[in-house]
């Protein structure tokens, strides 16, 4: 089992201690290091600057958005970041949902499987470099042909030489077809929680994994006495993701709470959130459901939890950044 650190997106301001507790994870045997991007700070550009106060660690996107850039953007960033790391980025993608990709990249919501498909295909394709681009694709035309066309495109071959050809594409995805999809074209899988105790929910959908496939899942590792307070973080990520990333019938993180078993939790928490009540829909995560998909006490407790992940898919465990010693006690369970 490896062990990452993940920052997400920034909130109003960049985290004051983003280079030190990356350092830090580094020195204690971190596998890993993950950036992410919503409507704020971007996923590139703070991996870009860890690269520069580190050496070891891999730095990934978790994730990218599609609609944030097309894919020959992607590949160019994925290469930069790739050659100035020495070889360490490992490029994270999402597709977002409608409630992000119409209204903040002011692009329609459809067909999102298709669409991934064929995101992941050109970066392939560029990051190989064996012959120039030409894809014709339902969402993506190299050279574009279409309306509006000049004429004048040409097929392109990327002008710097990739450090790597292939660098290794995880995809973010939660639907079973989503995840099946994953399994079937990506080297990895970032899902947004796993419980290592449900396996059966996506057993089905990982069948047709590659070997050496990777599964990183985010733990919400927090060693403490008090149970009950180191689950309140994981249970606010969840009242806000279930009841609030998303509208009413079409909010995937709901619908994944419903599959896993808390159908009635998942809907009314959803209902709760948008009429407002936000603390009560935080409230009514289950204590069992936040502590599945974490790994929330006393060390013995942490470990002991631990062998349950260990024999399911997931090969990385993750966690928020915290204080050095919570970085300490984490890598003395995880990396035992």
């Amino acid at each position: 089992m490896k062990l990452g650190l993940t920052w997400g997106y920034w909130g109003a301001l960049p985290p004051g201690n983003l280079v030190e507790l990356t350092q830090e994870a580094e020195r204690l045997g971190f596998d890993s290091v993950w950036s992410a991007e919503a409507w704020g700070s971007d996923a590139f550009s703070p991996l870009a600057y860890l690269a520069a106060h580190t050496s070891t660690i891999k730095l990934g996107t978790g994730v990218v958005q599609l609609s944030g850039r097309t894919p020959t953007a992607a590949a160019m960033h994925a290469i930069t970041v790739d050659h100035l790391s020495g070889g360490r980025l490992i490029l994270g993608l999402g597709v977002s949902g409608p409630q992000v990709v119409e209204g903040w990249y002011g692009q329609p919501y459809r067909k999102p499987l298709t669409r991934t498909r064929e995101y992941v295909e050109i970066i392939r394709r560029v990051l190989a470099r064996e012959e120039p681009l030409e894809f014709g694709g339902e969402f993506h035309q190299h050279p574009f042909r279409g309306e509006g066309s000049t004429g004048l495109g040409k097929p392109l071959k990327s002008i710097t030489h990739p450090l790597r050809r292939e660098i290794p594409i995880f995809l973010g995805a939660e639907g079973p077809k989503n995840v099946a999809m994953t399994a079937e074209i990506a080297d990895g899988w970032l899902p947004l929680y796993y419980s290592p105790f449900r396996q059966d929910v996506y057993a089905e959908h990982l069948a047709g994994a590659k070997p050496g496939f990777e599964v990183t899942a985010m733990a919400n590792i927090n060693i403490t006495d008090d149970i009950e307070a180191g689950l309140y973080p994981v249970k606010a990520a969840l009242g806000f993701y279930i009841g609030g990333m998303g509208a009413k019938g079409r909010n995937f993180h709901t619908d994944l709470m419903a599959r896993m078993g808390y159908e009635d939790e998942a809907y009314r928490i959803q209902d709760l959130f948008f009429e407002g009540k936000r603390d009560e829909a935080i409230a009514l995560v289950p204590d069992q459901f936040a502590d599945e998909i974490s790994l929330v006490g006393p060390p013995g407790r942490v470990k002991e939890r631990l062998e349950e992940w260990k024999k399911s898919p997931v090969t990385t465990v993750t966690m928020y950044p915290s204080s050095p010693d919570q970085l300490r006690q984490a890598a003395e369970i995880v990396l035992s």
